[in-house]
């Protein structure tokens, strides 16, 4: 038989449960009601309403005009701003994308977010933003907006796009060696970053990385290799039709000095061959190395 003590714990868990539910519910209802709040401002701004976005407001709300800096207060005053606003962007469109909801308290909740501004042929500004709601007479009101301007990304992908083939993982082998190379993008694209392992029977006999990238005094695409033996290197890619040629300069961990031509011809999505020609060694001729076909990796490697 359960004591009392027992029971009064019970009831006393289903009350705080029951309690906790309850606020859940609620908080998923207001976060629906400021979703749609925000939708609502979206909407009034592309239809450039001023009146309706002044609605959306608290009475005593803030707002600071990204633009000029200048705050004013009072859903009059933040009618009157919008209006001179779109009468000087005539036809700007808004598009927000609201990146989350946190509750202050009951009454209070701050939502961040992401906002792109379009006006005719104009580059769209896009910038980060910080709004405080208010509940009043359970109803959301905003309260106050902060912006920040998004920093520009530079990426070079346009300039390296045309190597895009080569991310994912590659294999050639035989019987004595295996040759593994796995290429990915760099953050913002701006690198192909290429991987590299050489296996001789069970051992792995060397490994390195090439960074692959745009050099932007040069105009051309440059990369750069170091490999585990203390070897570095360097090379200028040039594209014609399925087919790079690197022109690349060597250095050896003992001081030598490469010179060589690789090409690689793009055969499909899955395959694509490798020679080096042209080869010296500080002066010297080297043989030629035929085409070696090359093969993506199907097992995630």
């Amino acid at each position: 038989m359960k004591t009392l003590s027992t029971c009064f714990a019970l009831l006393t868990t289903l009350v705080v449960c029951a309690g906790a539910n309850n606020v859940r519910a609620d908080q998923t209802e207001d976060e629906a009601a400021i979703r749609k709040n925000v939708e609502s401002y979206t909407e009034a701004f592309n239809k450039q309403d001023a009146k309706a976005l002044a609605e959306l407001w608290s009475p005593e709300a803030v707002y600071t005009n990204p633009i000029s800096g200048e705050a004013v207060a009072g859903r009059e005053a933040i009618e009157k701003e919008f209006a001179a606003s779109f009468a000087a962007q005539k036809g700007a469109k808004l598009e927000t994308t609201v990146e989350a909801i946190r509750f202050i308290s009951p009454n209070v909740a701050v939502e961040n977010g992401t906002a792109r501004v379009v006006v005719g042929e104009a580059k769209p500004t896009e910038s980060s933003y910080s709004a405080i709601h208010v509940k009043r007479d359970g109803k959301w009101l905003l309260d106050r907006v902060t912006e920040e301007d998004l920093p520009e990304i530079v990426s070079n992908y346009e300039k390296l796009k045309g190597l895009e083939w080569m991310i994912g993982t590659w294999v050639d082998e035989d019987d004595a060696s295996r040759v593994a190379t796995t290429c990915q993008w760099s953050k913002n694209r701006n690198f192909i970053v290429r991987s590299f392992s050489i296996t001789v029977g069970d051992r792995l006999d060397a490994s390195g990385i090439q960074v692959i990238g745009w050099d932007p005094a040069a105009k051309q695409i440059r990369s750069w290799v170091f490999d585990s033996d203390g070897g570095i290197g360097e090379g200028v890619w040039t594209n014609k039709g399925n087919k790079w040629f690197i022109q690349a300069k060597d250095t050896s961990a003992d001081g030598r000095k490469l010179t060589s031509q690789n090409v690689l011809t793009v055969v499909d999505n899955d395959r694509f061959t490798w020679q080096s020609i042209d080869r010296q060694v500080d002066g010297n001729l080297l043989p030629n190395i035929d085409e070696i076909v090359v093969v993506r990796s199907t097992d995630g490697e």
